[in-house]
């Protein structure tokens, strides 16, 4: 046969092959080749690369930021509601109830003890409610303590644990649901009764054996696993059953109860004697066999129990609980609404729209008393709901990627948007839904906004045909970062045409939220959109959008402003004054600019040069260059050395010098000075993706086979990869992130986002490092760390101890006190308590008064210093005692010890100074000059029609009773005049001028 690579049809026609006698014998005329087909005849070039498998190549550093899927086991919460535990993966987190944050993980893959496969089952220790107690498809059940998160004890069953129940009846006992066989496709399960104890042999073991394991019986794949409010009966579910045992009587087995219809979902009343299942047609059944009769019963017979039925549910029932009163029921499914069922009157109320299909629902109480409904998501979000108003009060999402949870999986070769937001550093992904895309943050881990792109119907009824909603294909964001263009479809049927949208969208910087600018219906008619780019952005805001589609066209768009000139058309003064406003505000949409064609090929990509001045083409198996402006055909390139048509074009380097074009396995470099082919690499396997480097002249290009990748990083001088490497994962769609300047350590360094095949978002490069986050690695609430102590769990549940401020080091508690204002409003909150509460006052007198007057802070040497430069004299003339200059300035209180001198001077103060009679009294005794002193209230002398009042130096008493009395005319100073002074300036000292 002719190799599937010649591209001549009548070379690829097959010829029956001659008998064997015939060869030899006959001759057979040879057709001449084709220059197409001489040139794929040839041997590989230079550049080609060999077959080297997976292990023998270096791994590429890359990371997930996307989390491992969740499993359907409720959320489970603390004693108190403040935190609840999630498992994901094979970590369970500990969420704040508050803040929605990850406080702590109790297991991670990549820790030492830490489950190896997913964990199955979580649930609180009965009598101990610090510990957790987990079960994994490894075949372990590990018991935590939440506070110092660490494993306290590790047993193994042997077997894929599926449920764990307990119950405080029994102490250091669990319940287990295991596969009979190790394999977890096997669809039996075997329910034992497991004592925690280890056994005295492998009690100093890692992994130690139950002292004790009793088999009840065997079930088919278990959904559920509980034990009754009383503790006196064990209940499963599983297939078409419910298997009900007494455990007083656990040698009797299970008794069987037939459900016309395969069970989902178990819960128990958690005050009477009965339980509720959902099942796959929506049902819900409230089971009332759980009464001494059962035990009469001969256990591995099937029977049939008293029922009740509700049924609201179209689609499967997947969560199911009671409220802790026992006088609600919640239930939810595929159609993303949760009912509460009231049990004695049979009504029910709804919260529709939640977001996605609910896989569990938890019940908590808040501070407050009221109870909340805490729904987790197929989508791996976590709702709350508030039971007073029936409204979602808040929600917590990661990335919500995968199709799957609402619809089908799109193919391999549909096209997957993903792009780059440079204003917020976000990534533009697909979210759970088809038709809308999400924002999402890498550097805070957080889902920001969710755009709906287009409208739709969340789920469609059973008993109709799946409506296929519209789904985003392309999204793609400008240079600047202000607009954002998708496009999105939906296929025909009978029934209604197909639909493509072209929509652009404008970012609000105020709201931090794309709003909707043009929409136009069939951008290329009732084709698909092959490829959507925008033109860098110059700085003059004339960016453009070009479009190409299957129709044959390749399609360019520009902006386009109308004046608003409606002013003083509307009636009424305001409206006329609002109208005035909005004189020369000009409105700015998309409009159609030009449109070409070429030979009548399909345009499959298309590329603009760094500078914007060339639009690169792929048409089909040639790559034409135009000039934007004119739309003017510069040159035309034939891929011949490629196999199939043109699937990408790329222009190499900050110049764009340089134009590489790739094909199913090829890749080819054009030198556009010269006109020549740089070199040519043609791969053994299929390439998916190509990768160009925004400053540099690399290029990296993705091969693909069966469960990972090769990544090979060219220069433009050499047709060899300067790197080859490995990741294990296939790729839909890989964009360039984050942009950030050029740096001399990293012009040549990769940093990219992917999405793979598993829907999974991931970030590789040369410089990409393994995350330190929640999930990765194990830490507990009381981690300690050089910042202050965080409240720890038991802080919050019980309140602080009474040895907590004594128990912290000082050092801390100095860095506390410096560095946290206070302002006395938190230390005043202590009398807004109860009366029975608050220590007595006199206890509570001298912290109060610490908080509410702070001290003084003491005097800046370099105010001071900049004060005295001031002057326009030196410091001799200052009319200040030196001898308190080297005086210690300190903001810190001291005992004082006063001396006699001090006591001896205050004394002469108050006999001399201390009461005046009133001015008209006292006759106005005249000075020798014949002048006549002013008396004045504050007993301060004027000297030349100036009040003399001395600055006295902060933090030293001794330094200002010294100053006033030095002040003052006393016994042994002689009243005199003094000399002429210049008024005090503001923020400066008073200098002394020379007598005149």
């Amino acid at each position: 046969m002719v190799p599937s690579n010649v591209s001549s049809s009548k070379a690829q026609q097959t010829k029956e092959p001659q008998s064997p006698q015939k060869i030899g014998t006959t001759r057979r005329r040879r057709r001449p080749k084709s220059k197409h087909q001489e040139n794929l005849a040839e041997s590989p070039p230079a550049g080609a690369s060999t077959s080297v498998s997976a292990e023998q190549l270096k791994s590429w550093p890359w990371v997930s930021i996307t989390e491992p899927p969740t499993t359907k086991h409720p959320p489970v919460f603390t004693k108190d509601g403040s935190y609840f535990f999630s498992i994901v993966g094979s970590s369970v987190k500990i969420y704040s109830t508050s803040t929605g944050l990850v406080v702590s993980t109790l297991s991670a893959k990549r820790d030492t003890g830490s489950h190896t496969n997913a964990i199955t089952s979580a649930i609180l220790n009965p009598h101990n409610a610090y510990q957790l107690i987990t079960g994994s498809l490894d075949g372990h059940i590990k018991i935590w303590d939440m506070l110092d998160g660490v494993l306290l004890q590790t047993i193994g069953v042997g077997n894929p644990v599926r449920h764990i129940a307990a119950h405080e009846r029994w102490k250091d006992v669990v319940f287990v649901a295991v596969a009979r066989k190790a394999s977890v496709g096997d669809d039996s399960d075997v329910v034992l009764r497991m004592s925690l104890k280890p056994s005295p042999t492998t009690l100093q073991l890692p992994v130690q054996a139950p002292s004790e394991s009793i088999v009840v019986g065997k079930t088919r794949t278990t959904r559920g696993l509980a034990v009754s409010a009383g503790g006196s009966w064990l209940v499963a579910i599983g297939g078409h059953k419910a298997y009900v045992a007494s455990t007083s009587n656990l040698k009797a087995g299970f008794v069987k109860f037939v459900s016309p219809e395969a069970l989902t979902c178990l819960a128990l009343h958690p005050t009477e004697e009965y339980f509720a299942t959902g099942d796959e047609e929506g049902n819900i059944r409230l089971w009332y066999c759980l009464h001494d009769t059962v035990t009469i019963s001969k256990a591995e017979v099937e029977k049939r129990a008293p029922t009740a039925t509700l049924h609201w549910h179209a689609h499967a029932v997947s969560a199911l609980t009671f409220t802790p009163n026992g006088a609600y029921l919640l239930s939810g499914g595929e159609e993303s609404v949760l009912v509460i069922w009231q049990i004695h009157s049979g009504k029910k109320e709804f919260v529709p729209r939640v977001g996605a299909p609910i896989d569990s629902v938890a019940v908590s109480r808040t501070q407050s008393g009221e109870e909340e409904y805490l729904l987790h998501l197929a989508d791996a979000s976590l709702v709350f709901i508030g039971s007073s108003k029936l409204k979602i009060s808040r929600s917590y999402s990661g990335i919500k990627l995968d199709p799957a949870v609402s619809h089908s999986r799109p193919s391999a070769s549909a096209p997957t948007p993903l792009t780059v937001h440079s204003l917020s550093s976000t990534l533009i992904l697909p979210s759970s839904h088809p038709s809308s895309l999400q924002t999402y943050s890498p550097s805070s881990s957080k889902l920001i906004s969710e755009l709906e792109v287009s409208p739709s119907n969340r789920v469609s009824r059973r008993d109709e045909k799946m409506l296929e909603p519209s789904r985003v294909e392309r999204a793609v964001v400008s240079s600047s970062g202000e607009w954002l263009a998708t496009i999105d479809s939906r296929e025909g049927d009978e029934y209604f045409r197909g639909e493509v949208h072209l929509k652009v969208w404008r970012w609000e910087s105020s709201t931090g939220l794309w709003t909707l600018n043009t929409r136009i219906d069939r951008p290329h008619g009732p084709a698909r959109v092959t490829s959507i780019v925008f033109s860098p952005d110059d700085g003059s805001g004339n960016t453009l959008l070009a479009t190409s589609g299957e129709d044959g066209s390749v399609t360019s768009w520009r902006k386009r402003s109308v004046a608003n000139k409606k002013a003083g058309t509307s009636d009424g003064e305001f409206h006329r004054m609002v109208d005035c406003l909005l004189i020369n505000i000009s409105i700015v949409f998309w409009v159609a600019r030009s449109r070409l064609t070429f030979k009548r090929e399909i345009p499959w990509t298309i590329c603009w040069s760094p500078d914007g001045s060339l639009l690169a083409v792929g048409f089909g198996a040639y790559v034409a260059i135009y000039d934007p402006l004119s739309n003017a055909l510069i040159r035309t390139f034939a891929a011949s050395e490629l196999r199939g048509p043109v699937r990408s074009v790329h222009f190499l380097g900050y110049e764009g010098r340089f134009l590489a074009v790739a094909g199913h396995s090829d890749v080819v470099l054009w030198d556009l000075v010269t006109q020549k082919v740089q070199w040519h690499h043609r791969s053994a396997l299929p390439i998916s993706a190509v990768v160009s480097h925004p400053r540099d002249e690399l290029l990296a290009v993705f091969s693909s086979q069966r469960l990972s990748s090769t990544v090979a990083i060219f220069e433009s001088s050499n047709s060899s990869p300067r790197n080859t490497y490995t990741v294990p994962f296939t790729l839909r769609n890989i964009a360039w992130y984050p942009q950030v300047p050029s740096k001399a350590k990293e012009t040549s360094a990769f940093r990219l986002v992917g999405i793979t095949d598993n829907w999974d978002v991931v970030l590789c490069g040369d410089d990409v490092h393994p995350l330190a986050g929640e999930g990765l690695v194990a830490r507990g609430l009381l981690t300690g760390s050089q910042e202050p102590p965080k409240r720890t769990l038991l802080q919050d549940i019980w309140g602080d101890s009474a040895l907590t401020n004594a128990l912290v080091d000082p050092l801390i508690q100095k860095k506390v006190a410096s560095t946290a204002p206070r302002n006395g409003k938190e230390i005043a909150d202590i009398l807004s308590g109860p009366a029975y509460l608050i220590p007595p006052l006199g206890t509570l007198f001298e912290p109060l008064m610490t908080h509410f007057l702070t001290p003084r802070p003491p005097e800046d040497e370099s105010i001071r210093v900049a004060g005295l430069a001031e002057g326009d004299e030196e410091d001799t003339n200052m009319d200040v005692d030196e001898s308190q200059d080297n005086l210690p300035v300190s903001s810190v209180r001291a005992e004082r010890v006063v001396d006699a001198l001090e006591i001896e001077a205050l004394v002469h103060l108050f006999q001399h100074h201390g009461v005046k009679a009133p001015p008209s009294t006292i006759p106005h005794a005249k000075l020798p000059n014949g002048h006549v002193p002013e008396v004045h209230s504050n007993t301060y002398r004027k000297v030349n029609g100036h009040s003399h009042t001395p600055k006295p130096k902060a933090n030293s008493k001794l330094h200002t009773s010294s100053a006033i009395i030095n002040d003052r005319t006393s016994p042994g100073n002689p009243s005199h005049t003094s000399p002429k002074s210049s008024p005090a300036a503001a923020g400066r000292k008073r200098k002394t001028m020379a007598a005149s």
